[in-house]
C-alpha cells in the first residue's frame, strides 16, 4: 500500500506530518530534547532498529531540525543536536505527552514529568492566547484562512469563505453554515 505524499496539501498539519509523522519519528526527537544525542544512545533507547533510526536521522537533518554533529574520528561518530527549526517542535512534543498523560497514562500516573529549570517547578505545558493570553481551549476557538490558503487535498471541505482575505477566486456564492462548538470557521476578515 502506497502512502499519502501529505508535502503538497494546503494544510500546514499534514505538512508537518511529512516531516515528522512517520512512527518513531516524535521519539527521537523526545530523546534529544532530553539529552540523548548520539546514536547508540537513541537505538538502546528506543530499541528501534538501527535501519529506521538512521532513516529517521537523515530525515530530520535533511529537514533542518537537526544537525550532524561528529564528536569522535576514529572510528566516526556523530551526535545530533537540535536546530532552531527543530526546537520549534518542543509545544508539539509537550502537547502529545500532555495528552498521553491524561487519556494513556498506566494507572499508576505519568511516567515523567516536566521540570522548569528556571525555578525548579514541576509544570505542566498549556497553550495561551497570543492576544489576550487566556488559556486555549477546543470549544474556544476557530479557523479562518491565511494567505496560504488554497483549495486541494486536505482541504476540499473548507468552505470557500474560510479562504484567505484578498483571494475571491476561491470563494463559493454558498453562506457559510451554521458551526457551533469545536471546530468552528470563522469567516476571512474581509467579508
Amino acid at each position: 500500500m502506497q502512502r499519502t505524499d501529505f508535502r503538497a496539501m494546503p494544510c500546514s498539519i499534514a505538512r508537518t506530518l511529512a516531516v515528522v509523522g512517520e512512527a518513531w519519528t516524535p521519539l527521537v526527537m523526545r530523546d534529544i530534547v532530553f539529552g540523548l544525542t548520539r546514536f547508540d544512545e537513541l537505538q538502546r533507547d528506543l530499541g528501534v532498529a538501527t535501519n529506521i533510526l538512521t532513516d529517521r536521522l537523515n530525515t530530520l537533518v535533511e529537514h533542518g531540525l537537526l544537525t550532524r554533529e561528529p564528536y569522535q574520528h576514529r572510528p566516526l561518530r556523530h551526535r545530533y543536536e537540535l536546530t532552531g527549526k527543530g526546537a520549534d517542535l518542543l509545544p508539539v512534543l509537550l502537547a502529545l505527552m500532555r495528552w498521553g498523560d491524561k487519556w494513556a497514562a498506566d494507572p499508576a500516573g505519568p511516567p515523567v514529568t516536566i521540570v522548569h529549570h528556571g525555578c525548579d517547578a514541576v509544570t505542566e505545558p498549556t497553550m495561551t492566547c497570543s492576544g489576550c493570553g487566556e488559556r486555549l481551549q477546543a470549544d474556544e476557538i476557530g479557523a479562518r484562512g491565511g494567505p496560504g490558503a488554497r483549495r486541494g487535498p486536505g482541504a476540499y471541505l473548507l468552505p470557500g469563505w474560510l479562504t484567505a482575505p484578498g483571494r475571491p477566486e476561491l470563494r463559493e456564492s454558498a453562506p457559510p453554515p451554521r458551526i457551533t462548538g469545536a471546530g468552528r470557521f470563522l469567516p476571512a476578515k474581509d467579508q
